[in-house]
């Protein structure tokens, strides 16, 4: 039996080996951009909102598993004369013996379409460098596996450059951003095997903001993922709930649904999240639960934001006012 449920994790984080490397040049994805952090899926966001922001994140999947996932990342942008936007992005990600580091530069214009149905347009594009690795060091032989492969002789890695580009549509309350990542195919000639080398993806994350009359918000929102090299794609379904004070300090609390497109009725991972602001201090906490047959061997996955919100100031275009804030508080 220990040696069935031994194998069952094996091929479990063999598989998730497998998807981590065909996100390579793209942030992972997992609920952090539901932490006020839209920046994360689009450089589209740039700019937008508080003057400058930055997200630090820390995320462990599949806690009490040996070698599960870990990320951590940095995500900063600022808002640049009326109507532009850069951004900054860096994470460390490693899966066991598998290490995915890399930067992202965004930029980002912001337009105004039309001022009375509050209709605007922004362009993104980030120009990328990861650096993926083999670390063989704790390579050793087990009982399973008793010889290790004689052409695994040293640690191997492979920097690659990549672009993403975006384009965010709001109107009113709604938004809708569309963004094509790794543009371009990835260098593999050191590596062999199922590593894919065209990881183009498509992701589409969309929403409405609900306001009521006693300074909260309701947000319901879909985030979509589409691999082109193996076909495969995921939906969020998410929820938030905002509650604002007289100073625009606030608290939140949301949900995320995530599935298969192929297994819509079947749940990946479902899990709640809280946050909140106070001043130019964030922080926000997310919880997932992945609900397959590796359920009985970890508690989750866990994900901590913390922040600032700095430079605070109203731009001369509404184009870059962040729908998030109550409208008697403009």
């Amino acid at each position: 039996m220990k040696v069935l449920v031994k194998y069952v994790l094996y091929v479990s984080l063999f598989v998730t080996a497998i998807q981590g490397t065909s996100q390579e040049l793209n942030l992972p994805v997992f609920s952090q951009y539901l932490a006020d952090s839209d920046f994360v899926v689009a450089p589209t966001y740039a700019g937008i909102g508080d003057n400058f922001r930055i997200r630090l994140n820390a995320l462990t999947q599949w806690v009490g598993i040996p070698n599960a996932p870990d990320n951590q990342a940095f995500y900063a942008d600022l808002r640049f004369a009326t109507q532009s936007g850069l951004g900054l992005s860096l994470y460390n990600d490693r899966n066991g013996n598998t290490i995915q580091q890399g930067a992202k530069v965004s930029f980002a214009h912001h337009l105004t379409l039309d001022y009375n149905t509050k209709q605007y347009i922004s362009f993104g594009l980030s120009g990328n460098v990861n650096s993926f690795s083999l670390d063989i060091d704790n390579f050793s032989p087990t009982f399973e596996q008793p010889t290790i492969d004689p052409f695994i002789t040293d640690n191997r890695s492979e920097t690659n450059l990549n672009f993403d580009v975006g384009v965010l549509y709001r109107i009113g309350e709604a938004f809708l951003s569309v963004n094509a990542n790794n543009i371009l195919p990835k260098d593999i000639e050191r590596f062999d095997g199922l590593e894919p080398n065209l990881l183009f993806n498509l992701q589409l994350y969309g929403g409405y903001t609900l306001k009521t009359n006693n300074y909260s918000q309701w947000e319901p929102s879909a985030f979509y993922q589409l691999y082109t090299s193996d076909g495969r794609s995921s939906t969020d379904l998410n929820i938030k709930y905002r509650k604002f004070n007289r100073y625009n300090d606030y608290l939140w609390a949301g949900a995320t649904y995530r599935f298969l497109n192929d297994q819509i009725g079947k749940p990946l991972s479902v899990g709640p999240m809280i946050g909140g602001k106070k001043s130019i201090f964030y922080a926000s906490y997310a919880y997932q639960v992945t609900l397959n047959d590796m359920m009985s061997y970890n508690s989750g996955t866990h994900s901590i934001t913390i922040g600032l919100d700095l430079l605070q100031g109203i731009s001369d275009c509404p184009c870059t006012a962040a729908n998030k804030i109550p409208k008697s508080r403009r």
